[in-house]
């Protein structure tokens, strides 16, 4: 009876030991003191500060690996990057312009045919992690390591967060002066839950979240990460969340649309949850095709900036917008039509495009026309998509802001116009049409 009695007190003790435990994790809720690390989140609760240097660092970061001088002179202090492909550059290119990083390193993803049930697959990946760690771990502009990018796929399988907490540990025993973080798409609850459970050697929880920004926080106040947690990518409404037409083309905001769409977003959640929110970082700071050449480039290919780059100004600096401005574009039609009526043409059909816009400083603006194929990768991997070539001989010469066109190939289309003040700066919008036999 002794035995048995004993038996249950220590088992009893075990389950009491590991709950508490697991209480403590960051991401369920922990009380964190300083202790004079180069950068280290400090706080309890609700109340959480990211330090570096022992002073509080609040990010005001940019996504994307061009126009670092521009992120710090628009009031910006960080950048953050996905792979350490190049990372001794973009590291001391960053530190040139008094800038950080947050440092991705880039795991294999299991949509992408990376095993996680491979133990020799997942120690060989560790072991690559822990020689680029020892490379870079005193750099003088990293602020955290970023542990894979959206590594779940509609799934959760426990394997993948238990190689990121494995890393986690490793990165700590190496690198105790900065965190380490792991990224995840707007807030799944199952993911996330597990992210908690399963990932005690995590500081940060990032997310990546554009139209469901808005609700970020509630969505996040029902699972059980407590901690803190940045917003690592934010920007125009992701065409996943886009209205489609019925070939199933998704439509693109405007590059106003999005400048009021991401500020609004920004200061619902990064500016209104300052006890968990450590920061964020605009997507995309640099230009890239991603379904359209236009739909999350904050530059155009020149280097001339949308609204969304002086918004970011603004928001980052405090102070009211005196720059130049974009110039506005209300909206794009084509016969008096808008996108979301599903335009179908003709081939050999003449049509007229109309743009609604005008520069804010009253200057005359130079258009740029052109239509491309829609754009839709073989293998679904956004990464190596192309910008296609735009088509020839289907535009007339423009008249003011109108332009006629004429294709000649049956097919799904997008009408592009670009607006240039001559001061830098860059509005643009686009349409997709159809164009039947």
């Amino acid at each position: 009876m002794y035995f048995y009695r004993a038996c249950f007190i220590i088992t009893a003790f075990i389950v009491l030991f590991t709950f508490t435990g697991c209480q403590q994790q960051n991401g369920t809720g922990k009380n964190l003191i300083a202790k004079g690390r180069t950068v280290e989140v400090v706080g309890s609760p609700g109340n959480y500060k990211l330090y570096r240097h022992g002073k509080p660092y609040f990010i005001k970061g940019a996504a994307g690996y061009q126009y670092f001088d521009r992120v710090k002179a628009y009031g910006g202090n960080s950048v953050r990057v996905w792979h350490t492909e190049d990372a001794e550059q973009v590291l001391d290119e960053a530190h040139k312009h008094g800038l950080t990083v947050t440092l991705g390193l880039w795991l294999g993803r299991e949509r992408e045919g990376f095993n996680y049930y491979d133990k020799e697959l997942v120690a060989q990946q560790k072991e690559e992690i822990r020689k680029v760690v020892l490379k870079y771990k005193d750099h003088p502009a990293l602020l955290m390591w970023g542990i894979g990018n959206e590594l779940y796929a509609e799934s959760a399988n426990i394997k993948v967060w238990d190689a990121v907490n494995g890393i986690a540990e490793m990165i700590h025993e190496l690198d105790p002066n900065h965190p380490t973080t792991t990224t995840v798409m707007n807030v799944p609850l199952k993911d996330i839950n597990l992210i908690s459970k399963r990932c005690p050697a995590l500081d940060i929880l990032s997310i990546n979240s554009f139209g469901a920004m808005h609700t970020l926080r509630e969505e996040l106040a029902k699972s059980s990460w407590n901690g803190p947690y940045i917003v690592s990518e934010f920007g125009a409404r992701g065409y996943w969340e886009a209205f489609y037409t019925e070939w199933l083309a998704p439509i693109e905001q405007t590059s106003s649309e999005k400048a009021t769409f991401s500020r609004e977003r920004y200061e619902r959640t990064v500016l209104a949850d300052s006890g968990r929110c450590l920061g964020s970082y605009v997507f995309m700071w640099g230009n890239k095709q991603e379904t359209t050449p236009t739909w999350f480039s904050l530059f155009s290919e020149n280097g001339e900036e949308t609204q969304l780059v002086k918004e970011m100004h603004t928001l980052w600096s405090g102070k009211s917008a005196s720059q130049n401005q974009a110039p506005y574009v209300a909206y794009l039609t084509i016969n008096d039509k808008h996108a979301i009526d599903n335009v179908y043409l003709q081939k050999g059909q003449q049509s007229t495009a109309s743009v609604y816009a005008y520069d804010p400083e009253g200057k005359p603006l130079r258009l740029h026309w052109e239509v491309l194929p829609e754009s839709k990768p073989a293998d679904g991997n956004t990464a190596k998509e192309v910008k296609p070539a735009p088509l020839k001989g289907v535009l007339q010469q423009p008249d003011d802001h109108k332009v006629n066109f004429e294709p000649q190939q049956a097919g799904a289309y997008r009408l592009f116009v670009y607006l240039y003040d001559g001061d830098g700066n860059v509005a643009t919008a686009n349409f997709p049409f159809f164009v039947k036999e």
